[in-house]
């Protein structure tokens, strides 16, 4: 059903150059079989898909010209995914709304931070985040037990290297104290 919603959706602000039109504009802009079709899907539509139908429009329409653009490029992109990653991404959003508002700023913090990194680094993010979806609760499990591990080895590399360097630096001002009681 959210499929249809986008559909219709995208069909009624199909072009990022109409963006400034009214959606009524737009739907009489589209051909007359574009027309037919979405006054099917429409139809076929509940009384609360329409009515969330009408409010995204009417949202869209009062959006400022530069997020109605991104919106509808996100869209495009939804558009050019596979059925079944279109299915994936419509089952996190429902499973996101579902969140604490306090969970959801979080997570779209760490969106953020994740877009803003370089794409080969973010393409390896998120090649991680997928191979730590298909583990078992088991497998996770070892995965941060390791990673525990590996973080304890490494303060304890660090502290040892501290005190190397703490020992190396004794030694230094015990010749340097030395050198001056040779001199006197």
């Amino acid at each position: 059903m959210r499929l249809l919603l986008l559909a219709a959706f995208a069909l009624t602000c199909a072009l990022p150059a109409r963006a400034q039109q009214s959606a009524e504009e737009r739907f009489r802009n589209l051909s007359p079989e574009k027309q037919q079709e979405l006054r099917e899907r429409f139809r076929e539509l509940s009384p609360e898909d329409r009515a969330e139908l009408r409010k995204n429009l009417e949202r869209l329409d009062a959006m400022p010209p530069a997020e109605r653009e991104a919106v509808l490029r996100n869209y495009q992109k939804f558009q050019q995914m596979t059925p079944d990653e279109r299915q994936e991404i419509l089952q996190r959003w429902q499973e996101f709304r579902k969140l604490p508002p306090e969970k959801r700023a979080e997570l779209r913090q760490q969106l953020h931070r994740v877009m803003e990194r370089d794409p080969a680094e973010r393409r390896q993010l998120m090649e991680n985040m997928r191979r730590w979806e298909r583990m078992t609760p088991e497998q996770r499990e070892e995965m941060r037990q390791r990673y525990r591990e590996q973080r304890q080895e490494r303060r304890d590399e660090q502290r040892q290297r501290r005190e190397e360097q703490r020992e190396r630096r004794q030694e230094q001002r015990e010749r340097h104290q030395d050198r001056r009681q040779e001199r006197r």
